[in-house]
């Protein structure tokens, strides 16, 4: 019995070691965290739920907030995508590493009341050491107000008072890079 073998289609053997380069690489955007803005549903929900695991994980809590350009990215990720205006605060330890991030006040289109009794209490519970005080303009101005100068300066004595320091205040406006108040001499 003559039995004919055929041969075997020759398969590609498997490769080792890294994964081959794309052809067509996807590019990576390097555009401001503000792009938020224009993602769809699904994609800002993800990013908040990403941004929330890293902000209760302990390697987070680690970074210390000491360069303006940090706390820039970190504010524009959070803020810049709101539709009405909202106060928030960043506690920091003595070391000026996060202790936490919270949305103190929320507001309506073109302003939100703040009482700075609320941030000291706020303050006292975190047992903070500094603070950076951040608030958004959906307006997309970005220049501050006599009121935000105002409750800059109440915030800055009221917290004094119980040994936490103001470093800085942060106004978050769309695509615009956030406003320092200390980098503008007006802390």
């Amino acid at each position: 019995m003559d039995t004919h073998i055929a041969p075997q289609a020759s398969m590609p053997a498997k490769r080792r070691g890294r994964p081959r380069k794309q052809s067509n690489p996807i590019a990576i955007s390097e555009a401001p965290p503000s792009c938020i803005q224009h993602l769809d549903q699904r994609a800002r929900k993800a990013i908040e739920r990403a941004t929330r695991l890293l902000e209760e994980s302990a390697v987070y809590r680690t970074e210390a907030m000491n360069s303006p350009s940090a706390v820039r990215d970190y504010l524009r990720l959070k803020l810049a995508p709101l539709e009405h205006e909202e106060f928030h605060v960043i506690w920091l330890d003595a070391q000026n590493r996060i202790i936490a991030f919270d949305r103190l006040f929320r507001g309506a289109l073109t302003q939100t009341s703040v009482y700075p009794r609320e941030v000291v209490k706020a303050g006292l519970a975190h047992n903070a050491a500094a603070v950076i005080l951040a608030h958004n303009h959906p307006s997309g101005v970005i220049s501050p107000s006599h009121a935000d100068m105002a409750l800059t300066s109440e915030l800055k004595a009221a917290l004094r008072l119980v040994d936490i320091k103001v470093l800085d205040h942060f106004i978050v406006a769309g695509a615009d890079t956030p406003l320092s108040f200390a980098e503008q001499g007006i802390l």
